[in-house]
């Protein structure tokens, strides 16, 4: 059973041991072809790792928390954050770690070495990889080799690769990687190739950075590119903000500013350009198929890195969520970039058209003006909600990055320990419950109040300051009748809110603060496990995580914002078609049907019953039993259960009852303060209930399938925030 192989041992029947990578190192080298010192380590050797600690079956657990299809982008990475985390975690089996230990001293004895995935099934023109395991620079001894060769096998299980095995459905038995290991070549510019561009057959695709390859392929930083004409070498170059590149260091790698002397130079000269096209284009005939070449140059002279086929594994289904989901994964450089857009640009503006839309008396005008703004601001919605999938989204991977530069650096035994350096940053859902924390208070302090708002009055109130301040709230956040999405009919109904605020007032203040914590220790022992060079790097990741996690919630309060001038319009049409008797209070017209009612007096616009109630449970009643999901927010807690289906259901909801839901919406997460734990179907760290829970310091367990039908309210339960689990009591 061979351990680690060179490449001159290496033969075409040998893909199953070395992978594709190793495979074509071989093929390189045996061509001529100018390619590092390099050993592989063959899938072997990952067996008996995976064997050892009974890590299939592990694995295999984690696939079986819930059905991967119905997994949403949180849950996915959640999942490959935890099988990550036993990789990173658990030790190299003696007898491995000496046959590999041998290996790598005879071979790389203080020598740095690159150290890159070669699965078997990851460079085949059917199903390629390319980009989804990860790769090492500069890794210099024979531990920290081994720590990285078991980083290379947990990208295994990212969740980008994840996304592309379970095409092929392949599981923790059958899945396996060989690792290359390439002594480093330290060019002054480095990039990557595409024989033929994947967007024009006509032409070369080639990017290029400064320094070290790594900070391209991680995605770090923005390259220069060139689209080369295949035909007669006419060269297009788009150059890029050079503002960084990566160097080698003693410990490692690091990412350090350019010099200026660099920062107005390209990569590379056309010069360059012209001959590693003509190198690509040969390389290209040794395999007979386009092909992703990664290179470096060292002075004058070109070395390959390695080289692959392009996939042709393309598909047009619009249901394909793949290459969105993929597209999430950005570079620090985008991140700066995209944190100062969002936070400077986006949510101002998005700020300033939901006062403007509101500031609109609706009443005022007529029903062909008020059709004409119904569709102005369904425009803007639609604006809006594009950025939010375009800018917003994408944002939340600064919260993914700090996660996974965290765990490598600490190694810690709860794989979710870096959120309690995220949270209890200022948000506006917090704002919000501080709020109503205020109005409350004013509650609280006011009987006669109190008894005016018990007997249902919701106007004219005793209390003018409570007024102002109730006006207010309304104005910015609305008064929870709306759910986000624009789904359902909105009545603008005091209800809820009012219901609430009595409840949180029937119970001393302070209620609805944030638990602060004394992270200190965390803190220090992030720093501590990196080395003096990486800390500013580790401080602006934790910074930017930060950032990513607050707006993960904020935007959508933004985004709410402009929603909720659509309902209001919408909400004005329906009262003036009720009135005209074209409906009934029940019924709920679509929004093209009520536009065009409005334009035509005497249309009779189609309706659907404004039905409530939410989901049918399942007919066969649930007893004793044990609910598996994912521990999203830390704690125990135990108490009846409160099934939210709809917006007006959460009236209902008493303090320290555990509230189970489908998702909390940032429309919802004021409720969060009154309950006693969260349960959610919709599952993820990342997920709106989940952060504003872990705010409180409120148990979250999320990703139960049919939570809502499976617990109903009155059902006496259990929640364990450690673990995510939920226990239904007889």
């Amino acid at each position: 059973m061979p351990l680690i192989l060179p490449l001159k041992q290496i033969a075409e029947q040998d893909k199953a041991l070395v992978g594709g990578k190793g495979l074509s190192l071989a093929k390189l080298a045996k061509a001529g072809i100018r390619v590092p010192h390099t050993q592989c380590v063959t899938t072997d050797a990952y067996s008996t790792f995976v064997a050892d600690h009974g890590l299939a079956e592990r694995i295999q657990l984690e696939f079986n928390r819930k059905n991967f299809n119905d997994m949403r982008w949180e849950e996915l990475w959640d999942m490959a954050l935890r099988i990550r985390n036993l990789f990173l975690t658990l030790p190299m089996p003696a007898d491995l770690e000496q046959s590999l230990s041998a290996a790598i001293r005879e071979n790389f004895h203080n020598i740095p070495v690159a150290i890159r995935s070669s699965a078997p099934d990851e460079d085949a023109k059917s199903s390629s990889f390319a980009g989804l395991h990860e790769s090492f620079i500069n890794v210099k001894g024979i531990t920290a080799i081994l720590d990285h060769i078991k980083l290379v096998w947990a990208s295994l299980w990212s969740d980008a690769a994840l996304l592309y095995r379970q095409e092929l459905q392949l599981d923790a038995e059958q899945s396996s990687m060989a690792v290359v290991i390439q002594e480093v070549v330290h060019g002054k510019s480095s990039g990557i190739l595409f024989t033929r561009s994947p967007t024009n057959e006509k032409l070369c695709a080639l990017e290029a950075v400064h320094g070290l390859n790594q900070a391209l392929v991680d995605g770090l930083i923005e390259p220069d590119r060139w689209f080369v004409s295949r035909d007669d070498g006419k060269i297009d170059h788009m150059p890029a903000a050079r503002r960084q590149h990566m160097i080698a260091t003693t410990a490692g790698t690091e990412l350090v500013d350019l010099p200026l002397s660099l920062q107005n130079r390209a990569p590379l000269t056309d010069h360059e350009v012209h001959h590693l096209i003509e190198k690509g284009l040969a390389i290209e005939n040794i395999y007979h198929t386009p092909q992703d070449i990664e290179w470096t140059y060292i002075g004058d002279e070109l070395v390959i890195l390695q080289a692959r086929p392009i996939s042709t594994a393309e598909t047009n289904d619009p249901m394909d969520k793949r290459p969105w989901y993929l597209s999430l994964h950005r570079s620090l450089d985008n991140l700066r970039d995209l944190q100062e857009k969002i936070e400077d640009n986006l949510l101002p503006a998005m700020a300033r058209d939901a006062d403007r839309l509101h500031e609109v008396d609706l009443q005022q005008l007529s029903d062909a003006d008020l059709a004409e703004a119904i569709e102005k601001r369904l425009a803007v919605n639609a604006q809006w909600t594009n950025v939010y999938w375009e800018e917003f989204i994408p944002f939340a991977h600064g919260m993914r990055l700090f996660g996974q530069v965290y765990n490598d650096a600490v190694r810690p035994e709860n794989p979710y320990e870096f959120v309690e350096l995220l949270v209890h940053t200022p948000m506006e859902s917090t704002n919000r419950n501080s709020m109503m924390e205020q109005l409350a208070e004013e509650i609280r302090g006011n009987s006669l109040l109190r008894n005016q708002l018990e007997q249902g009055v919701t106007s004219d109130f005793v209390d003018n300051d409570f007024a102002e301040q109730l006006a207010e709230f309304v104005g910015r956040y609305g008064d929870f009748s709306c759910s986000l999405g624009l789904d359902d009919h909105c009545r603008f109904e005091l209800t809820t809110l009012i219901a609430v605020l009595l409840e949180m007032a029937s119970h001393p203040s302070p209620g609805g603060q944030p638990i602060q914590q004394n992270l200190d220790h965390l803190l220090e022992r992030y720093f501590q496990s990196l080395s003096s060079t990486e800390r500013k790097h580790a401080e602006e990741i934790l910074a930017l995580g930060r950032a990513s996690y607050r707006l993960r919630d904020d935007d959508n309060i933004f985004l709410g914002r402009i929603e909720l001038e659509v309902a209001r319009a919408m909400e004005e049409a329906h009262r003036r078609l009720e009135q005209d008797g074209r409906i009934q209070q029940e019924q709920q017209c679509m929004t093209n049907e009520c536009i065009r009612a409005m334009r035509e007096p005497e249309y009779q616009p189609k309706t659907k019953q404004n039905i409530k109630g939410g989901k049918t449970a399942l007919d066969v009643p649930v007893k004793a039993r044990q609910l598996i999901g994912q521990p999203a927010g830390p704690g125990m807690a135990q108490g009846k259960a409160r099934v939210v289906q709809q917006l007006a259901d959460l009236a209902e909801l008493k303090k320290g009852e555990i509230l189970i839901c489908d998702a909390i919406e940032p429309n919802m997460t004021f409720i969060v303060p009154l309950a006693g734990a969260i349960v959610e179907r919709r599952g993820g760290m990342l997920i709106h209930g989940a952060i504003i829970a872990r705010e409180y310091g409120i148990p979250c367990v999320t990703g139960i399938s049919h939570a809502t039908e499976l617990i109903h309210t009155g059902d006496r339960v259990s929640v364990d925030g450690y673990l995510g689990i939920l226990t239904i009591k007889t």
